[in-house]
């Protein structure tokens, strides 16, 4: 007679948390809202966009500012917006123009499409921004965080808005350290974040919450002595009572004590990622690259492109080339003509 299987336990189900497992009472919620608007005050960088409301310069910005640090994008802004002042001249313009003036920012796909974004405005709405987060994600190029941006940094809308620096704070503060937060769905984040933000400020709250995750409570090791939250976080008071009692001083037993609770648990090696050095995006950036140093409306045969764009190059890689090209093609970032390629000229 065999043995009897033994019986496999069922997994047990994580609890289902939504924003109101995270969201400080009324009254913490108003202190927090407090400290943080202002430090704010005192605090906040200089930052071209933050002087305008306009949003066709915001989505300019916001755009740029993906992928890319604050200190890099301040002399691209105003360059670019030299160049394109307004959004019907960005909408008109040919876009191998757009391209070229996005030269050394990288990501040439953001520059497609904002212009797609400026054209879609000047054409089927008229030239007036829609102003809704369901309507501004409407728009080419336009997801949830950029929607979120331009509804209150250019309207003025209490919606919120979730970003890198901002999910981390989100996280470390109302949610807790790892492996708590990482369980944490988006959409709760989101519903977090809009719960937090005050009344008739979403703007400034946004911006202010951005800029405590770029400036304090930083990847890595945040700086927890300068946090104008730290009485309200859940990982700061986990830190702090983890702290042992010692001679050190209060600013460095934090610290490691934070750095500890923030680690996350030991998971399965993940593979490493590949070298941006020789990867195809290293390569996809070089064709642009060379295509604006043509002339306008001048084309490269495929045969003089390849040993441009990699010095390694054979003939028998043309079909890895025109893969490369092709992927371009689809962005919206080059254009095929006959046996050679050009940027888009198209206005």
């Amino acid at each position: 007679m065999k043995p009897a299987k033994p019986v496999k336990q069922a997994k047990q189900a994580m609890p289902t948390r939504t924003s109101h497992n995270f969201r400080p009472d009324d009254a913490s919620l108003k202190g927090l809202q407090e400290r943080l608007l202002a430090w704010f005050r005192e605090t906040a960088r200089d930052l071209p966009w933050r002087h305008t409301h306009d949003p066709y310069r915001i989505l300019v910005a916001e755009v740029m500012l993906q992928q890319t640090q604050v200190e890099r994008v301040i002399p691209f802004y105003t360059a670019f917006l030299d160049a394109f002042p307004t959004l019907e001249s960005l909408a008109v313009a040919s876009t191998a123009d757009v391209i070229r003036q996005w030269a050394g920012l990288g990501y040439n796909r953001r520059a497609v499409n904002i212009q797609r974004a400026a054209r879609t405005v000047c054409g089927p709405y008229g030239g007036r921004f829609p102003q809704t987060v369901a309507d501004l994600q409407k728009l080419p190029g336009i997801g949830p965080y950029t929607a979120g941006a331009l509804a209150s940094f250019a309207f003025g809308q209490d919606a919120a808005c979730i970003d890198a620096n901002i999910r981390r704070v989100l996280r470390r503060c109302l949610v807790g350290p790892e492996p708590d937060s990482s369980v944490v769905r988006e959409r709760v984040l989101l519903d977090l974040a809009q719960s937090l933000v005050p009344p008739g400020h979403g703007g400034v709250w946004n911006q202010a919450m951005m800029e405590l995750g770029a400036l304090v409570c930083v990847a890595g090791t945040p700086v927890c002595q300068r946090c104008p939250l730290r009485d309200h976080c859940r990982t700061f008071a986990m830190a702090t009572a983890q702290a042992p009692s010692s001679g050190a001083s209060a600013a460095s037993t934090t610290a490691s004590a934070t750095t500890f609770a923030l680690r996350r648990p030991a998971r399965r090696v993940a593979e490493p990622r590949a070298p941006f050095y020789g990867s195809n995006r290293y390569y996809r950036g070089r064709v642009v690259d060379r295509l604006r140093t043509l002339p306008p409306d001048a084309t490269i045969p495929f045969d003089q492109l390849g040993p441009q764009v990699k010095e390694t190059y054979t003939p028998d890689e043309q079909d890895w080339l025109r893969d490369l090209v092709g992927g371009l093609v689809r962005d919206g970032l080059v254009e095929i003509v006959g046996d050679a390629v050009r940027l888009p000229p198209g206005s």
